[in-house]
């Protein structure tokens, strides 16, 4: 039976642009924790460790924006309101010439346009595989009060 998701380990990042090329995480702008108070792109990249027995399985993950209380972002949209919740899927690979027991890499970026987000609040992205979270899966940032 391969490990929970709760023993994987995950690092996030906030940064103005990610992207991953040839298994490593390429990050611009990368650290802030404050943004606008106009509008901005921004990006989440993410480095999970996968257990080295949990290698070859396929896991769903979901990345959420929730407010300051914890309760989802509502976005406009052209259905109307929507909840800012990404999700997908991800395997880790073991590659022959690894060590046994090694933890395995899987970099994952999620890249956003300016979000129309209200200016002096706190939000935090929250990170779940599998169903399952830990308490330290999310990166949190604030919004800046128009001058």
């Amino acid at each position: 039976m391969p490990d929970s998701p709760s023993k994987m380990k995950l690092s996030m990042l906030l940064c103005d642009s990610a992207q991953v090329a040839d298994g490593k995480l390429y990050v611009l702008g990368g650290g802030w924790s404050f943004v606008g108070p106009d509008p901005a792109p921004m990006a989440i990249a993410a480095k999970i460790d996968v257990p080295w027995t949990d290698g070859e399985s396929q896991h769903h993950w979901t990345l959420e924006l929730t407010d300051e209380d914890g309760g989802p972002v509502w976005l406009p949209t052209a259905n109307g309101n929507e909840a800012l919740i990404v999700s997908g899927e991800f395997q880790a690979y073991r590659p022959d010439d690894l060590r046994p027991g090694t933890p395995l890499d899987v970099p994952l970026v999620v890249n956003f346009g300016p979000l129309p987000l209200e200016s002096g609040k706190r939000y935090q992205w929250r990170f779940t595989i599998d169903g399952e979270s830990d308490p330290e899966w999310f990166v949190g940032f604030s919004t800046r009060s128009p001058q």
